[in-house]
C-alpha cells in the first residue's frame, strides 16, 4: 500500500544542525523520496516538519501559508499564532513551523522552558496536518524533542478526537542520554496537569523520551548493535526495561551515507580526485593535509585523523592519554573537535610540545574534516558507545581504514582485517583504555609499512562497502512504516 508520512525533528541538515540527527532526518527523507512508487511506497513526499529557528535562514521562493492558532500549552488558552513556510527540498517539502517567541533565539536548545517550545512545536505540526485534512499514516518522530506528539495523541484519544486514531507514531531514537526530563512543578509547560492521566506514574515529573518509547507503536534505533546493547542497563541509559517491554517492536536500523554528498571522485574540496581503481590521488590528499597542518609531507609514518565532539563518549581522553607511546613509534596526529575543555587541553599540551607531530583543530571546519578523511592513513573512533557513528562510514568511503571500538554501529560497519579471514575493512579492538587504542594503531602501521600489497587491498574493500541510504537504510525504513501502519489499524 501507498502510505503518507510526516517527520517531526528538532534538526534538519542543511537548515538546522549540531550533530547526526540533522544528517539522517535529511537524507532518509530524500532517500524516501527516490525510492519507486508503484502503489509501493509513498503516496506523497515526506513532509519534514522543522522549527524556524532565529539561525535559520529561508530560501528565497519558500511558499508562505495563512496563519493558524493554537491553544498555548503553559496555559490552556492564549492562543499562540503560527506561521507555516514550506520549502521545496530535495525529494521532501520541508516545514517550518514559525513561532518566534519560541523559538526566535541564539540557540537551539538549553533554554529553562525547553518542554513549553518543543510542545508549541508538536502541537502546531499536528494542527497544520489536521488543516491540510489529509490523514497521515505515520508520524515518524525523533528523540525526546518530539515526545510531546504522544501527549498530544493520548490527550485527543481521551477527548474522543478520532482524527489522529489511525496515524501510527514510529519513534527513532538517536541519543539515549538525552531524556527532555520535565519536573513536576513545570509540567504546565507542557499542558499537564499534576496527577492527571497525561502525568504518568512518576510523582517527580515526566520523563519525555520514556514517555514516546512507552507510546510509540514501533521503535527503532540506529544500528542493530546498539539496538542489543540498550537493552542492558550498561547502555539502556535507564530505559533498558522500557524498550525490553516493547519486545520485537524495537529493532535497529543502520543508519546510512550521503554517497553523493561523501565522494572523494566529485569532492571538489579536495586537492585531487580518487576513487576504488585509481587510487593516485590520496597521495596527493596526504601531502596536502600533511602540508596544513604543518607536517613534513615526506615523513612516511602513520598519520592518524580523528574528528569528533570533544566529548567522553567519543574517546578523546584514550587518544591523548596514549598519544606519548605513538609518538615514540612515528605516529602523527591530526584532531579536529570542540568540547569539554578538560578533554582538548591534553591536545593543545600535545601540539604545544610536538609541533610537527600533532595537530589540534579546535572548531568545526567542514573543509578541514574533509581533508582529514581523505589525507590521513588512518581514521580513529575509539567511542565508548556509539550508537552508529558517520564517521567510520566517510572514512572507509575515502580509503581511510577506521580503527574502531567494538561497539554499536561501529561493530556493524567496520570488519576487523585480521578477524575477517582476509576480508576486513578496518581495525577493532574491545576495551576502552589508552593501551587497547594504542596496540591497534600499532598494528594498522606495521601492515601499512610491511605490506604495501595488502594495505592497497585493505583500501579497496573499505571503499567497496555500500552505506547508500537508498539501497539500505531507506528501503527499511519503508518496511517499517507499513509495519507501523497494519499495528495501528488493528
Amino acid at each position: 500500500m501507498a502510505i503518507r508520512i510526516a517527520m517531526l525533528a528538532a534538526e534538519c541538515e542543511p537548515w538546522a544542525k549540531t550533530g547526526g540527527l540533522a544528517d539522517v532526518v535529511d537524507a532518509l527523507a530524500r532517500a524516501l523520496g527516490r525510492l519507486p512508487k508503484a502503489g509501493l511506497g509513498l503516496a506523497t513526499p515526506v513532509d519534514v516538519f522543522l522549527p524556524r529557528y532565529r539561525l535559520v535562514a529561508v530560501p528565497a521562493g519558500a511558499e508562505v501559508e495563512p496563519p493558524l492558532w493554537i491553544d498555548n500549552p503553559a496555559t490552556g488558552g492564549d492562543p499562540l499564532e503560527v506561521h507555516v513556510l514550506n520549502v521545496q527540498a530535495d525529494g521532501y517539502w520541508l516545514r517550518l513551523i514559525d513561532v518566534p517567541t519560541a523559538f526566535g533565539r541564539d540557540a537551539y536548545y538549553d533554554h529553562p522552558d525547553d518542554p513549553w517550545r518543543f510542545a508549541v512545536f508538536c502541537r502546531a505540526a499536528l494542527a497544520v496536518m489536521r488543516r491540510d485534512e489529509l490523514p497521515i499514516d505515520v508520524l515518524h518522530i525523533h528523540d525526546w524533542h518530539t515526545g510531546p506528539v504522544l501527549l498530544e495523541r493520548a490527550r485527543a484519544d481521551l477527548a474522543g478526537d478520532r482524527f489522529f486514531a489511525r496515524t501510527a507514531v514510529m519513534l527513532t531514537l538517536h541519543n539515549l542520554a538525552y531524556h527532555g526530563w520535565v519536573p513536576q512543578d513545570q509540567l504546565f509547560q507542557l499542558g499537564v496537569e499534576k496527577g492527571s492521566a497525561l502525568a504518568g506514574p512518576n510523582p517527580d515529573g515526566l520523563d519525555l523520551l520514556l514517555t514516546a518509547i512507552t507510546g510509540a507503536d514501533l521503535i527503532n534505533t540506529v544500528s542493530p548493535g546498539f539496538a542489543a546493547e540498550a537493552l542492558t542497563p550498561a547502555f539502556g541509559m535507564g530505559l533498558d526495561e522500557a524498550l525490553i517491554a516493547k519486545g520485537d517492536r524495537f529493532f535497529g536500523i543502520l543508519n546510512g551515507l550521503d554517497t553523493g554528498v561523501w565522494n572523494p571522485a566529485t569532492d571538489a574540496v579536495l586537492a585531487a580526485a580518487y576513487e576504488r581503481d585509481a587510487m593516485r590521488g590520496k597521495a596527493a590528499c596526504r601531502a596536502d593535509l600533511l602540508g596544513r597542518v604543518g607536517f613534513d609531507p615526506a615523513d612516511t609514518g602513520l598519520v592518524a585523523g580523528m574528528i569528533g565532539r570533544m566529548d567522553p563518549q567519543k574517546g578523546f581522553d584514550l587518544l591523548s592519554d596514549g598519544a606519548e607511546e605513538l609518538l615514540a613509534s612515528g605516529v602523527r596526529i591530526v584532531v579536529q573537535g570542540s568540547g569539554h575543555a578538560s578533554l582538548a587541553d591534553p591536545f593543545r599540551a600535545l601540539a604545544a610540545a610536538n609541533p610537527g607531530r600533532v595537530a589540534l583543530i579546535e572548531r568545526f571546519d567542514r573543509e578541514m574534516a574533509r581533508w582529514i578523511y581523505a589525507g590521513s592513513d588512518v581514521f580513529l573512533m575509539p567511542s565508548r558507545f556509539e550508537p552508529c557513528g558517520q564517521g567510520q562510514m566517510i572514512a572507509l568511503r575515502y580509503g581511510t581504514p577506521p580503527v574502531v571500538r567494538r561497539t554499536g554501529g561501529l561493530a556493524d560497519s567496520v570488519r576487523d582485517v585480521d578477524a575477517s579471514g582476509g576480508g576486513g575493512t578496518g581495525f577493532v579492538f574491545d576495551e576502552a583504555t589508552p593501551a587497547a587504542l594504542v596496540a591497534t594503531v600499532l598494528r594498522a602501521a606495521r601492515l601499512r609499512e610491511q605490506s604495501p600489497a595488502q594495505w592497497a587491498q585493505l583500501q579497496h574493500r573499505a571503499m567497496t562497502m555500500d552505506f547508500g541510504w537508498d539501497t539500505g537504510s531507506a528501503p527499511y525504513y519503508l518496511e517499517a512504516y507499513r509495519r507501523a501502519a497494519v499495528l495501528r489499524r488493528a
